[in-house]
């Protein structure tokens, strides 16, 4: 039987982590976004479909390129921060499938049904995305999760080859600077938004 983690475990992962609108002059190398991805992808996802596609803009031209599609405050915030990350789609996950899930023909499931892959993609991509923030949380860096830009143009500029891939979020990665961030928004107790049948 597997034990709790610790509280000052929990507290970097949940209650003491904070979405960032700043971040420290500290870079965070290549092998931190390795880290991060290797351990994302260890989350659940449906039939091991694993749709997130990622492009981590690391250099100021990549980031001054995905910081025209975003509204300008959240402009200000991809380019100043050490990486900037999208959090794009597969809609055609399932051509991966006879690897990443060969127990049986999932790939069939999907064939024929792109509004079904558009619906798995979006839920597992989304999924993956939680996955990527907590994982960033548990190597001791910070993000920051936004909409706020335009996907459109986004997905035409970065994915003009690649169409079945589309953009779903963007979030800004670091050590985060206390100073940029709110005071915390009110989190409900259990009752309120819960339901024990």
């Amino acid at each position: 039987m597997k034990k709790p983690l610790s509280e000052t475990a929990l507290d970097q992962l949940f209650r003491d982590a904070r979405t960032y609108n700043g971040y420290l002059d500290t870079p965070v190398s290549d092998e931190q976004l390795t880290a991060i991805w290797d351990l994302m992808k260890m989350g659940p996802t449906s039939a091991n479909m694993l749709p997130a596609r990622l492009i981590w803009c690391t250099s100021d031209a990549a980031k001054k390129r995905l910081a025209a599609h975003a509204m300008d405050s959240n402009a200000d915030k991809i380019i100043a921060a050490p990486v900037s990350v999208i959090i794009a789609m597969d809609y055609e996950f399932h051509e991966h499938l006879p690897e990443l899930f060969p127990h049986t023909d999932a790939k069939s499931w999907f064939e024929g049904d792109l509004e079904g892959r558009k619906t798995g993609a979006m839920r597992n991509s989304s999924l993956q995305g939680a996955y990527f923030i907590m994982a960033a949380r548990a190597l001791g860096l910070d993000t920051g999760p936004m909409s706020g830009f335009n996907n459109d143009t986004l997905d035409k500029d970065f994915f003009a080859d690649t169409p079945n891939i589309k953009s779903n979020f963007i979030s800004t990665l670091g050590y985060g600077d206390d100073s940029t961030i709110f005071e915390r928004s009110p989190r409900p107790d259990f009752a309120r938004f819960n339901t024990i049948l």
